[in-house]
């Protein structure tokens, strides 16, 4: 499984990104993806997830309303949209996949595979 992240940037305060997840070497709709996020000095975070089989999703509070997670099954990529952003939004971001065994329902779970990620910087 290889996860290539996309899309980060510098942007002011307010601005917008959308960061890209492609993922290779699965199959796309057996599996969850998320976004983490860690700043300097900080713990990595979850932001959000998506389960691709059902389709339900998790937003972070700190990020509720202002970003959203979609998929695209034809191009095997996961996508944040993130609006509003804030300096504090500054981190590097990395989507991570998890196989999701029968049974198993929404995205909060352990992670196994990880990108490299992507940086992200919001300047005020």
């Amino acid at each position: 499984v290889q996860l290539v992240e996309s899309g980060g940037g510098l942007v002011q305060a307010g601005g917008s990104l959308r960061l890209s997840c492609a993922a290779s070497g699965l199959t796309f709709d057996d599996y969850a993806i998320s976004w983490f996020r860690q700043a300097p000095g900080k713990e990595r975070e979850g932001v959000s997830c998506i389960s691709i089989s059902d389709g339900s999703t998790y937003y972070a509070d700190f990020v509720k309303g202002r970003f959203t997670i979609s998929n695209d099954n034809a191009r095997n990529t996961v996508y944040l949209r993130m609006n509003s952003l804030e300096p504090e939004d500054t981190a590097d971001y990395y989507c991570a996949a998890l196989e999701m065994t029968p049974g198993t329902v929404g995205c909060l779970h352990e992670y196994n595979y990880w990108g490299q990620g992507t940086q992200v910087t919001v300047s005020s």
